[in-house]
C-alpha cells in the first residue's frame, strides 16, 4: 500500500509506532518502507511531511480495483478518538517485498598509523572480529576501509583504511536485516469516539478590589 502524508498535517516529522492503525475494511498494525524500485527497501522510521512511502500489513489478499481502493491511517488515542496520519491507496499484493532495518556498530581508533589503525570497543571477543571481517568500514570523517585481522582475544581489531584517521573520529560498520510486520489482523475496526465539547466552566477566583 501506498501512503501519503496528509495535507495541512504540519511540517513536522512524525515518528512512526506500531500503535498506528491501518483502515481497509480491517485494522492492522503496519511496517513502513521507502517507495523505490530497487529490491530491497530501507525501513522508516520517520514520516516526513508530503513524503510518499510503502505501508506493509499481514491481512487477506485484496487485490486492486480498476479505481485503487483508498486507505486510512489513523493513530488511536487512549481516550479511543482517531488522529488521521496520512491516506493513500492499495499498492499491490507482494508477500516477497523485503524490508531491511540498518543496524550501525561503533569503534574508536585506539593507535593510529599511516594507513592501518587499531580499532576498539566495537567487538569485544576474536570469533566476532573475524566473523563481520567482510564487512566495510566507514568513518564519520569520510573514510573507507575493511578489517584486516583480529588482535588478541578481546575485541581489539587491526583496519586498513584509503586514508590517515583522525584522533577524534569514530569507526562505523553498518549491519543490515530483513524485519517483518506484526501479525495484528483485526476484522473490526473501532469506531472513532466523537468529538464532544466540555461544557464545564473552570471556577474563576474572586480578586478583592481596594
Amino acid at each position: 500500500m501506498d501512503a501519503h502524508r496528509r495535507e495541512g498535517g504540519g511540517t513536522e516529522r512524525l515518528q512512526i509506532a506500531h500503535e498506528n492503525k491501518i483502515d481497509l475494511g480491517y485494522s492492522a498494525s503496519p511496517l513502513y518502507s521507502q517507495h523505490s524500485s530497487a529490491d530491497k527497501h530501507k525501513l522508516e522510521c520517520f514520516l516526513q511531511p508530503d513524503a510518499a512511502l510503502v505501508v506493509t500489513v499481514y491481512a487477506p489478499i485484496t487485490p486492486p480495483p480498476p479505481p485503487p481502493a483508498s486507505v486510512l491511517l489513523f493513530k488511536q488515542r487512549s481516550n479511543g478518538m482517531h488522529d488521521s496520519i496520512a491516506t493513500g491507496f492499495l499498492l499491490s499484493v507482494d508477500p516477497d517485498r523485503i524490508i531491511t532495518k540498518r543496524l550501525v556498530l561503533s569503534g574508536h581508533p585506539f593507535k593510529i598509523f599511516s594507513k592501518t589503525a587499531v580499532v576498539r570497543y566495537m567487538f569485544f571477543n576474536r570469533e566476532d572480529v573475524l566473523w563481520f571481517k567482510p564487512v566495510e568500514l566507514r568513518t564519520k570523517w569520510g573514510r573507507r576501509g575493511h578489517i584486516t585481522e583480529p588482535l588478541g582475544t578481546h575485541g581489539h581489531m587491526k583496519c586498513h583504511f584509503d586514508g590517515q584517521l583522525k584522533s577524534q573520529d569514530t569507526v562505523l560498520l553498518n549491519l543490515y536485516k530483513r524485519v517483518s510486520p506484526k501479525w495484528t489482523y483485526d476484522p473490526h475496526v473501532p469506531e472513532s469516539v466523537p468529538w464532544v465539547r466540555n461544557k464545564q466552566q473552570l471556577p474563576v477566583q474572586e480578586v478583592e478590589m481596594e
